[in-house]
Formats: C-alpha cells, sequence, structure tokens
C-alpha cells in the first residue's frame, strides 16, 4: 500500500516535469542573477502573500545561498502576522507598492516575485512598482491559477492581470487550483498542499544555475556557509562585512 496516499509520486513528477519544462526559463533567470552579481548588484525577492513568502526566507541567509539576496520580507504579509490579517493585507490594493518603494529598486536590477495563485493585488502592485522602476523581473508562479481563476473573481488585482503578463522571465511551479492534490476515500475536501515543495525547488534550481555560470566566466559565487560548522563564522564574516550595510534584513 502507498502509505503517501500518492503525496510522494506526485511531488516526483511536478519536480522532474520543472526540471523538463522550465529548465529554460531557470536558466535563462539564473543568468539575469549572475551578471547582477558580475555587477555587485542585489538581487531582489519578494513573496506575494501567506506560504508564497516562505521561499523568500528560503533564499536569504540560507546555508549554500547566496550572500546578495535582498529579502522583500514584509511581515504583515507573512505567515507569521495573524492569518487572517495577511489574508486580507495580500488582497488590499497598493499595500505592495508601498513595500516595494521602501526598497532602492534601480533600472536593471534583478527582482523575483514568488506567488503560486499570482493574482492577488500584493503581488500585481509589488511587480507593477518593480517593473516601474526599471527591473527586470522573474515571476515563480502557476499557468494553472493565473488561467483558471476567472477574470472577474472578487480576488483579482483590479487591472485584471496576472503575474506573467508583467514578467520578463516566467517559471512554472505547476501548482494545480486549490494547491491540494491528494484525495482520500470517503472524505471530499482535497489535503496536501504542494507549491512549496516546488517553489523551494526552484528557488535552489536558480542558485544553482547562477553559480555555475558565475564559475564559467570565472566569477566566484557569493555564497554563505553554514554558521553551524566549524568555521562557518568565519568564513562567511567577509561577505556580512560587504552586504549588511546594503540588505536590510541582515
Amino acid at each position: 500500500m502507498d502509505q503517501s496516499c500518492g503525496y510522494l509520486q506526485v511531488a516526483l513528477d511536478l519536480l522532474q516535469k520543472i526540471e523538463k519544462e522550465q529548465y529554460g526559463n531557470i536558466s535563462a533567470a539564473a543568468e539575469l542573477m549572475k551578471e547582477a552579481i558580475k555587477a555587485d548588484k542585489l538581487i531582489h525577492v519578494f513573496g506575494g502573500g501567506g506560504h508564497t513568502t516562505l521561499p523568500v526566507g528560503e533564499m536569504f541567509f540560507r546555508a549554500g545561498g547566496l550572500c546578495n539576496i535582498n529579502p522583500i520580507m514584509e511581515t504583515g504579509l507573512s505567515v507569521f502576522n495573524q492569518a487572517l490579517k495577511y489574508l486580507e493585507l495580500e488582497r488590499c490594493e497598493n499595500f505592495g507598492r508601498a513595500i516595494v518603494k521602501y526598497y532602492d529598486i534601480r533600472p536593471g536590477d534583478v527582482f523575483l516575485i514568488y506567488h503560486n495563485i499570482g493574482i492577488n493585488a500584493a503581488t500585481i502592485d509589488a511587480a507593477l512598482e518593480a517593473k516601474e522602476k526599471g527591473a527586470k523581473l522573474i515571476g515563480i508562479s502557476s499557468v494553472a491559477w493565473q488561467e483558471g481563476i476567472p477574470k472577474d473573481f472578487a480576488l483579482r488585482h483590479p487591472s485584471g492581470k496576472n503575474l506573467f503578463d508583467l514578467c520578463d522571465i516566467c517559471i512554472d511551479d505547476y501548482n494545480p487550483v486549490g494547491d491540494t492534490v491528494v484525495e482520500l476515500p470517503g472524505f471530499d475536501t482535497p489535503i496536501a498542499p504542494i507549491s512549496n515543495i516546488t517553489d523551494f525547488y526552484i528557488a535552489h534550481r536558480l542558485e544553482i544555475e547562477t553559480a555555475k555560470k558565475c564559475l564559467a566566466e570565472g566569477i566566484t559565487p557569493p555564497m554563505w556557509k553554514s554558521a553551524n560548522v566549524p568555521g562557518g563564522d568565519e568564513f562567511n564574516r567577509k561577505n556580512i562585512e560587504k552586504y549588511k550595510p546594503r540588505i536590510k534584513m541582515l
């Protein structure tokens, strides 16, 4: 008997699908990220609300991750706010703009946006603000959600735009509408969300491809080492000194 009720296989299938069908987009995004490192620029990362803010934390100050990640981390939108409060805020028009305005986004900056639904006000407003500042947008989201939700759905941004309408590079995480992939006999509510497994995978694939592209050009990619291993603090100190004045969350 499959004790996972198919969850393991679904997860594996989706990761393989991403690797097969989205590698080109991941590689193109990594090229922009490599160029940011080459130009000694930050890579901005934003999550549009709720659990889609978690990949922002996964990319920031993470062992084996890039040092120049600038997390645009707003607690009000995250799962570390009260749940009903963040649900309201991610649907609030112009809140996403206000968050992005606080950060020094420059023309040509790389700006990653995670939101597997890709239609809500905070996500679209953040994307619009970054785009108007001249940033290069990389969207990690779900085509199924963006195309599957009615155009007149109340939770859509007033513009009716999808995240992928605004992005220079779009990476599909193949998240199904509803975000759940397991149905149990005799129970009419699907369970087992999948989006964070796919989004975390995409986050680390972006880091891997960026590091490979840097090394291919003779650039040392700025990476963190675990602070919990001998010598970790000493290894990280130089990058902390370099990026602490520039990254608000360090």
